[in-house]
């Protein structure tokens, strides 16, 4: 074992000891700084003080997928508590720990058990930290220590996968920063990615060693338009050829006439190969989405495209610690972007809980369609505490995949 790899282990190692140990070091150190009132006024008060909070999220995920010899029956269950001490001398723990469970047979592919003959349904059972962190609150901003959902901007690019029941979570230091009103400062730097695909070890791995720099800046314009510039350098150790370095502008406004709101999106990146990548490469990534809004009506009609090379494998955008379910399509059909790229033509309609969408795809780099698919869902919120969602997925192959359909039902309870 290098003295790199060596080291960044026995960091990993020691994250959950510092979590414990930092609130004590830092109690003298508050203290001169004075604290709020109605404070605890001791660690145990605060511990004590704390608050904890259930979550159960009961799937069935049904895949009928062509060229797989059986259809997948999947009946998970997420159960989930955290904890969150009260702050005392403006820091506070938290604490996130799930457990996914088979409610009957696994009829699916999990990437663990082997069942090959079913399409995935990629929610391997056990119980694992979620998060934990130490979080370190000042009058601008905060920092965070520990095992954490990451979101930056709208998730394409760094989210938390919260739609699979093991989410992605990241070990990582965190700063959010305010020095005003119209600027805001995220910086992340992440030493591991805990994946989907655990708590056990296996192929795709459960989690990815790295050493991630994650930069979002964000600026409140007239008329409340919205600017992002982003920088994300991921050096993925386990993960070589999905090392990137990416560079980006977002944009989103809403113009009002009269009684209708227009919303519109811009969006640019560029991205070539970082770390340990053997593939040199750069790529361009490009967005632009408009609409109506109005009360509980929402259309929408965006462009999507990921840049490729049709000749040379490997020289394609990459997304690897994006929430890729909630873009082109909830087949999944494009988690990984294709060796010539891709274009997604999308529409949709929502109108309060009821969604449809449509989505046409195109090869960025070549004449081939790559099919089309339509979504639909409905989600009821019966009151604070339950909901329910019903969706449905059915991708039409051309050029690329076979024909899958998809559906769920599912009941979610948080006390």
């Amino acid at each position: 074992m290098s003295s790199d790899i060596r080291k960044k282990a026995i960091t990993v190692a020691a994250l959950p000891v510092s979590l414990l140990l930092c609130p004590l070091a830092l109690a003298d150190a508050g203290a001169a700084h004075g604290q709020p009132e109605n404070t605890p006024g001791s660690l145990a008060e605060a511990i004590s003080g704390g608050k904890a909070q259930l979550e159960f999220r009961y799937r069935f995920e049904h895949v009928d997928q062509d060229g797989v010899a059986k259809k997948a029956n999947a009946s998970t269950l997420k159960s989930r508590i955290n904890f969150e001490t009260l702050e005392f001398h403006r820091s506070s723990l938290f604490l996130e720990v799930d457990n996914v469970s088979y409610l009957g047979d696994d009829d699916f592919n999990n990437f663990r058990n082997n069942n090959t003959q079913y399409p995935v349904v990629a929610d391997p059972d056990g119980t694992h930290v979620n998060q934990a962190y130490l979080n370190l609150n000042g009058s601008g901003g905060y920092l965070r220590l520990g095992r954490q959902r990451i979101n930056v901007n709208n998730q394409r690019f760094v989210g938390g996968v919260a739609w699979r029941q093991n989410e992605q979570t990241l070990d990582a230091l965190s700063l959010h920063a305010e020095p005003s009103g119209k600027v805001e400062v995220d910086y992340h730097y992440a030493l591991r990615v805990s994946r989907i695909f655990g708590p056990d070890n296996g192929e795709p791995d459960d989690s990815l060693d790295s050493n991630a720099h994650i930069l979002n800046l964000s600026f409140t314009l007239p008329a409340n338009a919205k600017l992002s510039a982003y920088a994300y350098a991921l050096d993925l150790e386990d993960a070589d050829a999905q090392s990137n370095r990416t560079l980006g502008v977002r944009l989103n406004h809403a113009f009002k006439a009269q009684s209708l709101s227009i919303p519109l999106t811009l969006e640019y990146a560029h991205q070539k190969d970082h770390g340990d990548n053997p593939v040199s490469y750069d790529a361009a990534y490009y967005l632009l989405e408009t609409g109506i809004d109005k009360d509980q009506l929402r259309l929408r009609a965006g462009f999507e495209v990921f840049e490729g090379d049709r000749d040379q494998p490997n020289r394609t955008f990459r997304t690897p610690l994006g929430t890729l379910h909630k873009f082109q399509g909830w087949s999944d059909k494009f988690l990984s972007i294709p060796q010539a790229g891709v274009e997604d033509t999308y529409l949709s309609f929502q109108y309060r809980s009821f969604l449809v969408a449509w989505h046409d795809f195109e090869s960025e780099a070549s004449a081939a369609s790559l099919g089309s698919e339509w979504n639909l869902s409905w989600n009821y919120q019966v009151n604070e505490h339950y909901s329910v969602l019903l969706k449905y997925a059915d991708y039409q192959a051309d050029e690329l995949a076979t024909d899958t359909r998809k559906a769920w039902l599912m009941f979610t309870a948080k006390f």
